[in-house]
């Protein structure tokens, strides 16, 4: 059994990274860094203003993943009727460490505070940006979703409001989000932590196990409730990637918090057919988007 999830899974990714990247229709910086971009997609087919999606890639916030992964998926909303903007961020470098008596170079996940600095910095650009290069938009109607470990970072942006007083991400009010879906994310540290999840990224994420105990409060979703954002968690059952007990660990959380997330739980998927426009799982996902958009 344990073999034959393994073979599923990596079918799924291979569908999944078979796509072409798509080229947005414009790009546009947010910062100084080469990763302080945003890729923009108009909506395709439509005449009126269109809701807006702002996409946040995965990979375990590992540098080898950027956002050109996920521009197939994009693509497909915007030719299902969205305005899109996919944000890209600094993600972690390498590290020397130590293999069978030589060194090697392995990617660490993320960078702290780097991150979720440039986030931060995304979403506070946006609304500007989206005047100047997507009329079509309507930025009104928002809707925030993010993959794996862009889903966690979906969750946290539309919880900024909630950080911890001193925090210099803590925004004054709630984002104007009609809401968030969070495709698979790692919306728990603890229990990512506990599980090893991508090879134990929430850890690397916050800088090592000597820091993760002071900065979940900053970083971890699940910390962070209730936020009055409406949230739909879109998560495989089969995923051996992101498993489902993170999931849903965020949403009993934010059931104690008095916050009621919607949990959409998909028999026989895993990590990947959620962005793949080849699967049945990506036209959940859009019209999981599609209801809070309109």
């Amino acid at each position: 059994m344990p073999d034959d999830a393994a073979s599923r899974a990596a079918a799924e990714e291979e569908s999944a990274f078979s796509h072409p990247s798509v080229e947005p229709d414009t790009t546009r910086a947010y910062g100084e860094h080469t990763d302080q971009v945003i890729d923009f997609y108009a909506p395709q087919g439509e005449s009126g203003p269109a809701p807006l999606v702002v996409v946040l890639h995965g990979g375990a916030w590992r540098a080898p993943y950027d956002r050109r992964h996920i521009t197939p998926f994009a693509d497909f909303l915007a030719r299902r009727g969205f305005a899109v903007a996919n944000v890209e961020y600094r993600r972690g470098g390498t590290a020397q460490g130590k293999g069978q008596g030589q060194k090697v170079d392995a990617p660490i996940a993320g960078r702290w505070p780097d991150t979720f600095d440039d986030v931060a910095a995304a979403m506070d650009a946006l609304p500007a940006l989206v005047r100047e290069v997507l009329p079509q938009a309507d930025a009104r109607r928002t809707v925030l979703t993010g993959h794996s470990a862009g889903g966690h970072l979906a969750l946290w942006a539309a919880a900024r409001h909630v950080l911890p007083a001193g925090s210099p991400w803590r925004t004054a009010g709630p984002a104007p989000l009609r809401g968030v879906v969070a495709l698979a994310p790692i919306a728990d540290f603890e229990v990512a932590a506990k599980l090893e999840v991508c090879g134990n990224a929430a850890v690397q994420l916050l800088g090592g196990k000597e820091n993760f105990t002071e900065r979940r409060p900053y970083a971890d979703p699940a910390l962070l409730l209730p936020t009055g954002i409406a949230t739909t968690l879109v998560q495989g059952r089969a995923d051996i990637d992101v498993p489902e007990a993170v999931a849903e660990s965020y949403a009993e959380a934010a059931a104690k918090a008095g916050e009621m997330v919607g949990l959409t739980l998909l028999e026989d998927v895993g990590h990947f057919p959620l962005i793949d426009p080849a699967a049945d799982a990506c036209a959940v996902v859009a019209e999981e988007i599609a209801q809070l958009a309109w």
